[in-house]
Formats: structure tokens, C-alpha cells, sequence
């Protein structure tokens, strides 16, 4: 049996996210570029210059990976109402996906609320 794995790592080269879902780890690795320019954007701009650089990164990714709910707020439309418990769009990795670092931490985050 062959198990084709894919892994998504940041520009620094630590393992964000694991698993064998290829349409997850494209949507994660674009959710991670347009993180990187959100922060860019931000940083450049002096928006929470005091905010450290792990809460910047959480609050990015977040943004990118709910940039469509993101989009209907900067239209001046309501939220789009979220779905069922367990079936957010920002969770949309199988159980065999596995962040880790940073990611499993903006996981939990997400979880908690």
C-alpha cells in the first residue's frame, strides 16, 4: 500500500501542518502566503506595532483561512452565520491532518472558542 504524505512548512522551514489530504495542504500553503503578506502589510503600516510576532502570525492566519467571512465584513455585510458545532469552515482538515508548531496553537484557539 502506498500513503502519499504532504507537509506544509512556513518560510522558516518549520512543519506547519501534515496529512494526506492535497487540496488541505494547497489551502493551507496559500492561507500561509497571504498570512505573510497581511503581516507584511501590517507591519509596514505601524498597525499594533507593540503586538508580538506569534500573535501577529495568529491573527493573520486567522484572517487568511476565514477570508471569506472576512470579505463579507469589509463589504458591510453581517458575518455569515457559522454552521454546526465541528463543522466550521476554518476546520476544514480531516483527522488525519496534524498542524503543528504554531498552527496546532491557532488550532486549539480556534477549538476554544
Amino acid at each position: 500500500m502506498i500513503e502519499i504524505e504532504y507537509i506544509v512548512k512556513d518560510k522558516h522551514g518549520m512543519e506547519r501542518l501534515r496529512t494526506a489530504d492535497k487540496k488541505a495542504a494547497d489551502a493551507y500553503d496559500k492561507a500561509l502566503e497571504i498570512a505573510e503578506r497581511l503581516t507584511q502589510l501590517l507591519r509596514e503600516d505601524q498597525v499594533l506595532p507593540e503586538l508580538p510576532e506569534g500573535d501577529l502570525e495568529e491573527l493573520t492566519i486567522y484572517l487568511a483561512r476565514n477570508a471569506r467571512k472576512v470579505e463579507r465584513v469589509l463589504k458591510g455585510k453581517a458575518p455569515e452565520p457559522s454552521p454546526p458545532s465541528g463543522t466550521r469552515d476554518d476546520q476544514a482538515e480531516s483527522a488525519t491532518n496534524t498542524p503543528t508548531g504554531d498552527a496546532a496553537n491557532v488550532a486549539a484557539l480556534k477549538l476554544a472558542r
